[in-house]
Protein backbone atom coordinates (compact mmCIF):
# COMPACT_ATOMS: atom_id res chain seq x y z
CA UNK A 1 0.00 0.00 0.00
CA UNK A 2 1.50 3.25 -1.09
CA UNK A 3 1.86 5.78 1.79
CA UNK A 4 -0.04 9.22 1.77
CA UNK A 5 2.38 11.72 1.28
CA UNK A 6 1.82 16.04 2.23
CA UNK A 7 3.15 19.63 0.81
CA UNK A 8 5.29 21.30 2.84
CA UNK A 9 3.37 24.00 1.58
CA UNK A 10 0.07 22.64 2.61
CA UNK A 11 1.22 21.42 5.84
CA UNK A 12 2.99 24.71 6.89
CA UNK A 13 -0.42 27.05 5.73
CA UNK A 14 -2.89 24.68 7.24
CA UNK A 15 -0.43 24.58 10.69
CA UNK A 16 -0.09 28.49 10.78
CA UNK A 17 -4.40 28.96 9.33
CA UNK A 18 -5.43 26.37 12.19
CA UNK A 19 -3.21 28.13 15.09
CA UNK A 20 -4.57 31.77 13.97
CA UNK A 21 -7.79 30.68 13.40
CA UNK A 22 -8.25 28.89 17.15
CA UNK A 23 -6.07 31.60 19.05
CA UNK A 24 -7.98 34.58 17.04
CA UNK A 25 -11.28 33.03 17.72
CA UNK A 26 -10.61 31.96 21.22
CA UNK A 27 -9.46 35.86 22.21
CA UNK A 28 -12.65 37.23 19.98
CA UNK A 29 -14.85 34.92 21.77
CA UNK A 30 -13.93 36.07 25.06
CA UNK A 31 -13.66 39.34 24.61
CA UNK A 32 -16.89 39.70 23.36
CA UNK A 33 -18.23 37.63 25.99
CA UNK A 34 -16.67 39.87 28.85
CA UNK A 35 -17.77 43.00 26.77
CA UNK A 36 -21.56 41.70 26.53
CA UNK A 37 -21.70 40.92 30.10
CA UNK A 38 -20.14 44.23 30.80
CA UNK A 39 -22.77 46.19 29.23
CA UNK A 40 -25.21 43.87 30.65
CA UNK A 41 -24.50 44.95 34.23
CA UNK A 42 -24.71 48.12 32.82
CA UNK A 43 -27.84 48.08 31.82
CA UNK A 44 -29.05 46.43 34.76
CA UNK A 45 -27.71 49.17 37.07
CA UNK A 46 -29.61 51.84 34.97
CA UNK A 47 -33.10 49.43 35.37
CA UNK A 48 -32.23 49.98 39.32
CA UNK A 49 -31.19 53.47 38.84
CA UNK A 50 -34.42 54.06 37.11
CA UNK A 51 -36.55 52.27 40.03
CA UNK A 52 -35.28 53.96 42.51
CA UNK A 53 -36.10 57.08 40.59
CA UNK A 54 -39.46 56.41 40.17
CA UNK A 55 -39.71 55.08 43.66
CA UNK A 56 -38.62 58.56 44.89
CA UNK A 57 -40.68 60.64 42.99
CA UNK A 58 -44.01 58.80 43.21
CA UNK A 59 -43.78 58.55 47.05
CA UNK A 60 -45.79 61.52 47.82
CA UNK A 61 -48.46 61.55 44.78
CA UNK A 62 -49.12 57.71 46.06
CA UNK A 63 -49.36 58.63 49.87
CA UNK A 64 -51.68 61.57 48.74
CA UNK A 65 -53.77 58.98 46.66
CA UNK A 66 -53.11 61.81 43.57
CA UNK A 67 -53.42 59.46 40.57
CA UNK A 68 -53.52 62.63 37.95
CA UNK A 69 -50.17 64.03 39.42
CA UNK A 70 -48.41 60.83 39.52
CA UNK A 71 -49.14 59.90 36.12
CA UNK A 72 -47.73 63.62 34.74
CA UNK A 73 -44.81 61.86 37.02
CA UNK A 74 -44.47 58.77 34.88
CA UNK A 75 -45.28 60.26 31.66
CA UNK A 76 -41.69 62.10 31.91
CA UNK A 77 -39.90 58.57 30.97
CA UNK A 78 -41.25 58.34 27.47
CA UNK A 79 -37.92 60.18 26.98
CA UNK A 80 -36.09 56.77 28.40
CA UNK A 81 -36.18 54.56 24.95
CA UNK A 82 -35.15 51.26 27.15
CA UNK A 83 -38.83 51.67 29.38
CA UNK A 84 -41.54 49.84 28.20
CA UNK A 85 -44.27 49.76 31.25
CA UNK A 86 -43.90 51.07 34.31
CA UNK A 87 -46.45 49.67 37.42
CA UNK A 88 -46.91 51.40 40.36
CA UNK A 89 -48.94 48.89 43.37
CA UNK A 90 -50.43 50.57 46.38
CA UNK A 91 -49.92 48.63 50.01
CA UNK A 92 -52.97 49.69 51.83
CA UNK A 93 -53.09 48.49 55.56
CA UNK A 94 -56.36 46.43 55.03
CA UNK A 95 -55.31 44.57 51.80
CA UNK A 96 -53.45 41.10 51.89
CA UNK A 97 -51.70 42.19 48.38
CA UNK A 98 -50.53 45.50 47.13
CA UNK A 99 -52.81 46.28 44.55
CA UNK A 100 -52.76 48.28 41.56
CA UNK A 101 -52.20 52.53 41.54
CA UNK A 102 -50.82 53.59 38.08
CA UNK A 103 -49.35 52.62 34.83
CA UNK A 104 -47.02 53.97 32.24
CA UNK A 105 -47.14 52.35 29.30
CA UNK A 106 -45.08 53.22 25.54
CA UNK A 107 -47.56 54.03 23.24
CA UNK A 108 -45.80 51.27 20.52
CA UNK A 109 -45.82 48.63 23.13
CA UNK A 110 -49.37 49.02 25.12
CA UNK A 111 -50.58 48.08 28.26
CA UNK A 112 -48.89 44.83 30.44
CA UNK A 113 -50.14 42.87 33.17
CA UNK A 114 -49.91 43.40 36.55
CA UNK A 115 -46.37 41.58 38.21
CA UNK A 116 -47.21 41.47 41.91
CA UNK A 117 -48.14 37.77 42.42
CA UNK A 118 -44.01 37.97 41.23
CA UNK A 119 -43.06 40.81 44.40
CA UNK A 120 -40.57 38.68 45.76
CA UNK A 121 -38.68 37.00 42.65
CA UNK A 122 -39.06 40.99 41.06
CA UNK A 123 -36.87 42.73 44.02
CA UNK A 124 -34.08 41.32 41.88
CA UNK A 125 -33.22 42.18 38.53
CA UNK A 126 -35.01 39.29 35.80
CA UNK A 127 -34.27 39.25 32.24
CA UNK A 128 -35.82 36.71 29.81
CA UNK A 129 -34.90 36.73 26.07
CA UNK A 130 -35.55 40.41 25.11
CA UNK A 131 -36.82 42.38 28.56
CA UNK A 132 -35.26 43.03 31.64
CA UNK A 133 -37.72 43.73 34.81
CA UNK A 134 -37.71 44.62 38.51
CA UNK A 135 -39.00 45.77 41.72
CA UNK A 136 -38.12 48.33 44.10
CA UNK A 137 -40.15 49.39 47.20
CA UNK A 138 -41.78 52.63 47.74
CA UNK A 139 -41.51 54.22 51.24
CA UNK A 140 -42.51 57.67 52.28
CA UNK A 141 -41.15 59.23 56.11
CA UNK A 142 -39.60 55.46 56.73
CA UNK A 143 -43.24 53.92 56.00
CA UNK A 144 -43.58 51.31 53.42
CA UNK A 145 -46.55 52.31 51.27
CA UNK A 146 -46.11 50.39 47.67
CA UNK A 147 -44.32 49.08 44.78
CA UNK A 148 -42.80 50.16 41.88
CA UNK A 149 -42.43 47.81 38.43
CA UNK A 150 -40.20 48.47 35.29
CA UNK A 151 -40.30 46.19 32.51
CA UNK A 152 -37.81 47.32 29.86
CA UNK A 153 -36.32 46.18 26.58
CA UNK A 154 -32.84 44.68 25.56
CA UNK A 155 -32.59 46.48 22.22
CA UNK A 156 -29.83 48.53 22.99
CA UNK A 157 -28.08 45.34 24.46
CA UNK A 158 -28.80 43.28 21.25
CA UNK A 159 -28.21 46.22 19.21
CA UNK A 160 -24.67 46.31 21.20
CA UNK A 161 -24.15 42.71 20.53
CA UNK A 162 -25.18 42.41 16.98
CA UNK A 163 -22.44 45.17 16.09
CA UNK A 164 -19.59 43.36 18.71
CA UNK A 165 -20.46 39.89 16.72
CA UNK A 166 -20.08 41.64 12.96
CA UNK A 167 -17.07 44.01 14.61
CA UNK A 168 -15.20 40.29 15.27
CA UNK A 169 -15.84 39.04 12.13
CA UNK A 170 -14.18 41.80 10.37
CA UNK A 171 -11.53 41.62 13.13
CA UNK A 172 -11.17 37.77 11.98
CA UNK A 173 -11.17 37.51 8.31
CA UNK A 174 -8.96 40.82 8.10
CA UNK A 175 -6.66 38.76 10.80
CA UNK A 176 -6.72 35.37 9.19
CA UNK A 177 -6.14 37.21 5.78
CA UNK A 178 -2.96 39.09 7.39
CA UNK A 179 -2.45 35.58 8.18
CA UNK A 180 -2.69 34.01 5.16
CA UNK A 181 -0.73 36.05 3.30
CA UNK A 182 2.40 36.35 5.48
CA UNK A 183 2.20 31.81 5.64
CA UNK A 184 2.48 32.14 1.85
CA UNK A 185 5.03 34.63 2.00
CA UNK A 186 6.90 32.34 4.32
CA UNK A 187 6.21 29.01 2.76
CA UNK A 188 7.56 30.55 -0.88
CA UNK A 189 10.70 31.83 1.06
CA UNK A 190 11.18 28.27 3.31
CA UNK A 191 10.39 26.04 -0.11
CA UNK A 192 12.33 28.06 -2.60
CA UNK A 193 15.32 26.17 -1.62
CA UNK A 194 13.83 22.61 -1.49
CA UNK A 195 12.33 23.49 -5.08
CA UNK A 196 15.83 24.63 -6.64
CA UNK A 197 17.36 20.97 -5.00
CA UNK A 198 14.62 18.69 -5.66
CA UNK A 199 15.19 20.13 -9.46
CA UNK A 200 18.68 19.75 -9.20
CA UNK A 201 18.29 16.43 -8.19
CA UNK A 202 16.08 15.54 -11.07
CA UNK A 203 18.55 16.99 -13.27
CA UNK A 204 21.34 14.79 -11.93
CA UNK A 205 18.85 11.74 -12.25
CA UNK A 206 17.80 12.22 -15.58
CA UNK A 207 21.16 13.11 -17.46
CA UNK A 208 23.58 11.02 -15.05
CA UNK A 209 25.68 13.70 -14.72
CA UNK A 210 27.24 12.93 -11.16
CA UNK A 211 29.53 15.92 -12.10
CA UNK A 212 26.86 18.67 -10.82
CA UNK A 213 26.67 19.55 -7.09
CA UNK A 214 23.82 21.07 -5.03
CA UNK A 215 23.44 24.91 -4.86
CA UNK A 216 24.13 26.75 -1.51
CA UNK A 217 21.09 28.24 0.71
CA UNK A 218 20.92 30.68 3.87
CA UNK A 219 18.93 27.83 5.11
CA UNK A 220 20.48 25.61 7.64
CA UNK A 221 18.65 22.94 7.08
CA UNK A 222 18.39 22.80 3.41
CA UNK A 223 22.52 23.69 3.52
CA UNK A 224 23.37 20.53 5.66
CA UNK A 225 21.35 18.31 3.02
CA UNK A 226 23.03 20.16 0.39
CA UNK A 227 26.02 19.60 1.63
CA UNK A 228 25.62 15.47 2.50
CA UNK A 229 23.97 15.05 -0.94
CA UNK A 230 27.37 16.66 -2.53
CA UNK A 231 28.75 14.33 -0.77
CA UNK A 232 26.81 11.22 -1.83
CA UNK A 233 27.52 12.66 -5.79
CA UNK A 234 31.54 12.80 -4.95
CA UNK A 235 30.92 8.89 -3.91
CA UNK A 236 28.67 7.94 -6.54
CA UNK A 237 30.63 9.79 -9.38
CA UNK A 238 33.71 7.83 -7.94
CA UNK A 239 32.02 4.88 -8.21
CA UNK A 240 30.65 5.28 -11.84
CA UNK A 241 34.59 6.40 -13.03
CA UNK A 242 35.17 2.69 -11.40
CA UNK A 243 32.09 1.40 -13.21
CA UNK A 244 33.03 2.56 -16.18
CA UNK A 245 36.58 1.29 -16.25
CA UNK A 246 34.98 -1.90 -15.09
CA UNK A 247 32.65 -2.25 -17.97
CA UNK A 248 35.58 -2.03 -20.39
CA UNK A 249 37.56 -4.21 -18.93
CA UNK A 250 34.40 -6.20 -19.24
CA UNK A 251 33.51 -5.63 -22.47
CA UNK A 252 37.73 -7.30 -23.34
CA UNK A 253 36.98 -10.49 -21.48
CA UNK A 254 33.45 -10.82 -23.34
CA UNK A 255 35.30 -10.61 -26.93
CA UNK A 256 37.73 -13.43 -25.40
CA UNK A 257 34.83 -15.55 -24.01
CA UNK A 258 32.53 -15.14 -27.11
CA UNK A 259 34.98 -18.10 -28.56
CA UNK A 260 34.89 -20.36 -25.37
CA UNK A 261 31.15 -19.83 -25.47
CA UNK A 262 31.15 -20.77 -29.13
CA UNK A 263 32.88 -24.23 -28.39
CA UNK A 264 30.80 -24.56 -25.07
CA UNK A 265 27.44 -24.41 -27.23
CA UNK A 266 28.43 -26.81 -29.78
CA UNK A 267 29.80 -29.30 -26.89
CA UNK A 268 26.00 -28.64 -25.15
CA UNK A 269 24.39 -29.28 -28.65
CA UNK A 270 25.80 -32.63 -28.45
CA UNK A 271 25.25 -32.82 -24.79
CA UNK A 272 21.59 -32.03 -25.34
CA UNK A 273 20.93 -34.57 -28.23
CA UNK A 274 21.94 -37.10 -25.71
CA UNK A 275 20.02 -36.10 -22.76
CA UNK A 276 16.82 -36.30 -25.51
CA UNK A 277 17.72 -39.94 -26.72
CA UNK A 278 18.50 -40.66 -22.39
CA UNK A 279 14.83 -39.31 -22.11
CA UNK A 280 13.14 -41.15 -24.60
CA UNK A 281 14.13 -44.43 -23.41
CA UNK A 282 13.28 -43.69 -19.71
CA UNK A 283 9.62 -42.69 -21.03
CA UNK A 284 9.80 -46.27 -22.83
CA UNK A 285 10.84 -47.25 -19.33
CA UNK A 286 7.88 -45.43 -17.68
CA UNK A 287 5.64 -47.01 -19.68
CA UNK A 288 7.22 -50.58 -19.23
CA UNK A 289 7.14 -49.62 -15.20
CA UNK A 290 3.41 -49.03 -15.32
CA UNK A 291 2.65 -51.53 -17.28
CA UNK A 292 4.10 -53.84 -14.89
CA UNK A 293 2.75 -52.37 -11.78
CA UNK A 294 -0.60 -53.35 -13.17
CA UNK A 295 0.45 -56.68 -13.49
CA UNK A 296 1.68 -56.55 -10.25
CA UNK A 297 -1.63 -55.01 -9.04
CA UNK A 298 -3.69 -57.68 -10.69
CA UNK A 299 -0.97 -60.39 -9.49
CA UNK A 300 -2.04 -59.37 -6.01
CA UNK A 301 -5.76 -59.93 -6.64
CA UNK A 302 -5.24 -63.43 -8.39
CA UNK A 303 -3.00 -64.48 -5.71
CA UNK A 304 -5.52 -63.56 -2.97
CA UNK A 305 -8.77 -65.20 -5.28
CA UNK A 306 -6.72 -68.19 -5.69
CA UNK A 307 -5.59 -68.24 -1.83
CA UNK A 308 -9.55 -67.89 -1.09
CA UNK A 309 -10.54 -70.75 -3.78
CA UNK A 310 -7.59 -73.02 -2.85
CA UNK A 311 -8.56 -73.66 1.01
CA UNK A 312 -12.55 -75.58 -0.35
CA UNK A 313 -11.04 -77.06 -3.09
CA UNK A 314 -8.24 -78.48 -0.34
CA UNK A 315 -10.45 -79.89 1.68
CA UNK A 316 -12.82 -80.96 -1.25
CA UNK A 317 -9.55 -83.17 -2.41
CA UNK A 318 -8.80 -84.81 0.71
CA UNK A 319 -12.17 -85.98 1.06
CA UNK A 320 -12.49 -86.87 -2.35
CA UNK A 321 -8.88 -88.92 -1.56
CA UNK A 322 -9.77 -90.20 1.69
CA UNK A 323 -13.35 -91.45 -0.19
CA UNK A 324 -10.65 -93.06 -2.61
CA UNK A 325 -8.40 -95.25 -0.20
CA UNK A 326 -11.81 -96.35 1.62
CA UNK A 327 -13.60 -97.61 -1.80
CA UNK A 328 -10.50 -99.07 -2.43
CA UNK A 329 -10.38 -100.95 0.41
CA UNK A 330 -14.07 -101.63 -0.29
CA UNK A 331 -13.08 -103.63 -3.44
CA UNK A 332 -10.73 -105.69 -1.96
CA UNK A 333 -12.96 -107.05 0.37
CA UNK A 334 -15.38 -107.30 -1.93
CA UNK A 335 -13.19 -109.46 -4.98
CA UNK A 336 -11.72 -111.91 -1.49
CA UNK A 337 -15.78 -112.14 -0.48
CA UNK A 338 -14.42 -110.49 2.63
CA UNK A 339 -16.87 -108.15 2.42
CA UNK A 340 -19.20 -107.98 5.47
CA UNK A 341 -22.29 -105.93 5.98
CA UNK A 342 -20.70 -103.47 8.81
CA UNK A 343 -17.67 -103.12 6.55
CA UNK A 344 -20.31 -101.81 4.30
CA UNK A 345 -22.31 -100.00 6.21
CA UNK A 346 -19.53 -98.01 7.72
CA UNK A 347 -18.53 -97.03 4.53
CA UNK A 348 -21.74 -95.57 2.98
CA UNK A 349 -21.80 -93.43 6.61
CA UNK A 350 -17.99 -92.51 5.57
CA UNK A 351 -18.76 -91.94 1.43
CA UNK A 352 -21.79 -89.80 2.18
CA UNK A 353 -20.17 -87.95 4.90
CA UNK A 354 -16.81 -87.21 2.15
CA UNK A 355 -19.18 -86.40 -0.45
CA UNK A 356 -21.13 -84.07 1.67
CA UNK A 357 -16.95 -82.46 2.41
CA UNK A 358 -16.58 -82.64 -1.30
CA UNK A 359 -20.36 -80.83 -2.28
CA UNK A 360 -19.67 -78.23 0.11
CA UNK A 361 -16.43 -77.31 -0.50
CA UNK A 362 -17.32 -77.02 -4.53
CA UNK A 363 -20.15 -75.56 -4.03
CA UNK A 364 -18.40 -72.74 -1.36
CA UNK A 365 -15.61 -72.74 -3.88
CA UNK A 366 -18.59 -72.27 -6.93
CA UNK A 367 -19.93 -69.19 -4.70
CA UNK A 368 -16.53 -67.72 -3.98
CA UNK A 369 -15.89 -67.75 -7.76
CA UNK A 370 -19.28 -66.18 -8.88
CA UNK A 371 -19.07 -63.52 -6.18
CA UNK A 372 -15.34 -62.92 -7.49
CA UNK A 373 -16.97 -62.62 -11.15
CA UNK A 374 -19.66 -60.37 -10.17
CA UNK A 375 -17.37 -58.06 -8.51
CA UNK A 376 -15.04 -57.72 -11.57
CA UNK A 377 -17.93 -57.38 -13.89
CA UNK A 378 -19.20 -54.90 -12.05
CA UNK A 379 -16.70 -53.07 -11.68
CA UNK A 380 -15.68 -52.93 -15.36
CA UNK A 381 -19.69 -52.10 -16.34
CA UNK A 382 -21.32 -48.65 -15.84
CA UNK A 383 -24.74 -50.53 -16.88
CA UNK A 384 -27.55 -50.29 -14.61
CA UNK A 385 -29.29 -53.29 -13.01
CA UNK A 386 -31.24 -54.41 -10.22
CA UNK A 387 -29.47 -55.70 -7.59
CA UNK A 388 -29.92 -56.57 -3.90
CA UNK A 389 -27.49 -53.63 -2.00
CA UNK A 390 -26.83 -56.17 1.38
CA UNK A 391 -25.61 -58.88 -1.42
CA UNK A 392 -23.36 -56.09 -3.33
CA UNK A 393 -21.91 -55.05 -0.19
CA UNK A 394 -21.14 -58.75 0.84
CA UNK A 395 -19.76 -59.42 -2.18
CA UNK A 396 -17.27 -56.48 -2.08
CA UNK A 397 -16.27 -57.57 1.73
CA UNK A 398 -15.71 -61.03 0.56
CA UNK A 399 -13.57 -59.79 -2.43
CA UNK A 400 -11.36 -58.03 -0.19
CA UNK A 401 -11.17 -60.54 2.45
CA UNK A 402 -7.82 -61.18 1.74
CA UNK A 403 -6.89 -57.62 2.85
CA UNK A 404 -9.00 -57.68 5.88
CA UNK A 405 -8.27 -60.51 7.34
CA UNK A 406 -4.71 -60.18 7.66
CA UNK A 407 -5.89 -57.66 10.53
CA UNK A 408 -7.91 -57.60 13.45
CA UNK A 409 -10.79 -54.80 12.20
CA UNK A 410 -14.28 -54.81 12.20
CA UNK A 411 -16.60 -54.04 9.91
CA UNK A 412 -20.11 -53.59 10.38
CA UNK A 413 -22.70 -53.20 8.03
CA UNK A 414 -26.35 -51.89 8.83
CA UNK A 415 -28.57 -52.55 5.28
CA UNK A 416 -31.94 -54.14 4.92
CA UNK A 417 -31.60 -57.25 4.10
CA UNK A 418 -34.05 -57.71 0.81
CA UNK A 419 -33.65 -54.16 -0.29
CA UNK A 420 -33.64 -53.99 -3.98
CA UNK A 421 -32.03 -51.10 -5.71
CA UNK A 422 -32.21 -50.03 -9.61
CA UNK A 423 -28.97 -48.56 -9.80
CA UNK A 424 -25.57 -48.98 -11.00
CA UNK A 425 -23.74 -51.35 -8.92
CA UNK A 426 -20.00 -51.03 -10.99
CA UNK A 427 -19.53 -47.62 -9.08
CA UNK A 428 -21.08 -47.99 -5.88
CA UNK A 429 -18.64 -51.48 -5.43
CA UNK A 430 -15.86 -49.15 -6.80
CA UNK A 431 -17.05 -46.58 -4.03
CA UNK A 432 -16.95 -49.18 -1.09
CA UNK A 433 -13.75 -50.78 -2.07
CA UNK A 434 -12.04 -47.37 -2.67
CA UNK A 435 -13.53 -46.51 1.08
CA UNK A 436 -12.35 -49.64 2.97
CA UNK A 437 -8.57 -49.87 1.43
CA UNK A 438 -8.51 -46.20 2.21
CA UNK A 439 -9.48 -46.19 5.74
CA UNK A 440 -7.27 -49.74 6.37
CA UNK A 441 -3.86 -47.75 4.58
CA UNK A 442 -4.75 -44.34 6.36
CA UNK A 443 -6.93 -44.40 9.17
CA UNK A 444 -5.43 -47.81 10.65
CA UNK A 445 -2.37 -47.66 9.94
CA UNK A 446 -0.96 -47.24 13.67
CA UNK A 447 -4.10 -49.04 14.97
CA UNK A 448 -4.26 -52.55 16.02
CA UNK A 449 -7.97 -52.94 15.98
CA UNK A 450 -10.33 -50.43 14.15
CA UNK A 451 -14.14 -50.51 13.59
CA UNK A 452 -15.96 -49.79 10.12
CA UNK A 453 -19.64 -49.37 10.32
CA UNK A 454 -21.78 -49.16 6.67
CA UNK A 455 -24.73 -47.54 6.60
CA UNK A 456 -27.73 -47.75 3.87
CA UNK A 457 -30.93 -46.56 4.43
CA UNK A 458 -33.77 -45.23 1.59
CA UNK A 459 -35.89 -42.17 1.13
CA UNK A 460 -37.67 -40.50 -1.69
CA UNK A 461 -36.40 -42.81 -4.12
CA UNK A 462 -32.95 -41.27 -2.64
CA UNK A 463 -30.33 -44.28 -0.86
CA UNK A 464 -28.25 -43.22 1.54
CA UNK A 465 -24.68 -44.43 2.05
CA UNK A 466 -22.64 -43.51 5.33
CA UNK A 467 -19.62 -44.86 5.94
CA UNK A 468 -18.09 -44.44 9.49
CA UNK A 469 -14.41 -45.75 10.91
CA UNK A 470 -12.80 -44.59 14.12
CA UNK A 471 -8.75 -44.51 12.84
CA UNK A 472 -6.78 -41.35 12.60
CA UNK A 473 -8.56 -38.87 10.73
CA UNK A 474 -7.73 -36.32 8.70
CA UNK A 475 -5.52 -33.30 9.45
CA UNK A 476 -7.64 -30.16 8.64
CA UNK A 477 -5.50 -28.53 5.84
CA UNK A 478 -6.17 -31.81 3.43
CA UNK A 479 -9.67 -32.22 4.88
CA UNK A 480 -10.14 -28.96 2.68
CA UNK A 481 -8.61 -30.52 -0.48
CA UNK A 482 -9.44 -34.41 0.50
CA UNK A 483 -11.33 -35.02 -3.40
CA UNK A 484 -8.75 -32.77 -5.43
CA UNK A 485 -6.47 -35.02 -7.23
CA UNK A 486 -2.80 -36.77 -5.52
CA UNK A 487 -3.70 -35.48 -1.83
CA UNK A 488 -2.49 -37.87 0.28
CA UNK A 489 -0.86 -38.39 3.74
CA UNK A 490 1.71 -41.09 2.79
CA UNK A 491 3.55 -39.36 -0.21
CA UNK A 492 5.98 -41.44 -0.25
CA UNK A 493 5.04 -44.59 0.70
CA UNK A 494 2.69 -45.61 -2.03
CA UNK A 495 -0.14 -43.30 -1.72
CA UNK A 496 -1.18 -41.37 -4.87
CA UNK A 497 -3.70 -39.57 -4.14
CA UNK A 498 -6.06 -40.87 -5.84
CA UNK A 499 -8.75 -42.66 -4.18
CA UNK A 500 -11.13 -40.08 -2.96
CA UNK A 501 -11.01 -38.42 -6.23
CA UNK A 502 -12.00 -41.32 -7.83
CA UNK A 503 -14.79 -41.73 -5.21
CA UNK A 504 -15.69 -38.21 -5.48
CA UNK A 505 -16.24 -38.53 -9.59
CA UNK A 506 -18.24 -41.64 -9.11
CA UNK A 507 -20.84 -40.15 -6.89
CA UNK A 508 -20.75 -36.63 -8.70
CA UNK A 509 -20.79 -38.45 -12.48
CA UNK A 510 -21.50 -41.87 -12.78
CA UNK A 511 -24.15 -41.97 -9.72
CA UNK A 512 -25.13 -38.19 -10.11
CA UNK A 513 -25.06 -37.88 -6.31
CA UNK A 514 -23.53 -35.83 -3.52
CA UNK A 515 -20.43 -36.48 -1.00
CA UNK A 516 -19.33 -34.62 2.10
CA UNK A 517 -16.79 -35.78 4.27
CA UNK A 518 -16.18 -34.92 7.66
CA UNK A 519 -13.21 -35.52 10.10
CA UNK A 520 -10.88 -33.91 12.91
CA UNK A 521 -7.73 -35.57 14.19
CA UNK A 522 -7.97 -38.75 16.36
CA UNK A 523 -12.33 -39.17 15.80
CA UNK A 524 -12.00 -40.98 12.47
CA UNK A 525 -14.43 -39.83 9.19
CA UNK A 526 -17.82 -39.89 8.67
CA UNK A 527 -19.01 -40.06 4.81
CA UNK A 528 -22.05 -39.39 3.59
CA UNK A 529 -22.85 -39.92 0.53
CA UNK A 530 -26.87 -39.83 -1.33
CA UNK A 531 -27.66 -40.73 -5.16
CA UNK A 532 -30.61 -41.50 -6.70
CA UNK A 533 -32.25 -44.61 -7.51
CA UNK A 534 -35.29 -46.57 -8.78
CA UNK A 535 -36.28 -48.82 -5.44
CA UNK A 536 -37.49 -52.47 -6.79
CA UNK A 537 -40.53 -54.40 -4.53
CA UNK A 538 -39.61 -57.13 -2.36
CA UNK A 539 -39.86 -60.20 -4.51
Amino acid sequence: MMQKTFSIKGMLISIVMLICSLTLIASLALSSIHDINAQYRKLQHQLEAYATIIAISSAAALYQNDTDMLAQQLQAFSAVPMINNIHIYSLEADAAEPVFFSSYNRQTIGPYPTQFHRLPELLTPQQSRHYLEMMAPIEFSGQLIGYTYLRANKVELSGYTQNRILSDIAIAALALLLAFLATNRLQQWLTRPIKILLDQVQTITKTQDFSLRAPQTNLDEVEAFSKALNLMLDKIERQFNKLQSAEQEIRQLNQGLEQKISERTQALKESNQELLNTLETLHQYQNQIVETEKMSSLGQMVAGIAHEVNTPIGLGITASTLLQDKLKVIEQNFQDKKLTSSQLSRFIGEAQENLGIVYRNLERAASLIRSFKQVAVDQSSDNARTFNMLQLINEVLLSLRPNLKKTSHEVVVNCPEHLQLESKPGPINQILINLIMNSLIHAFSDQQQGKIIITVTTENNHCQLIYQDNGAGVPEHIRKRIFDPFVTTKRGEGGSGLGLHLVYNLVTQALRGKIQLESSIGEGVHVFIEFPVLIAADD
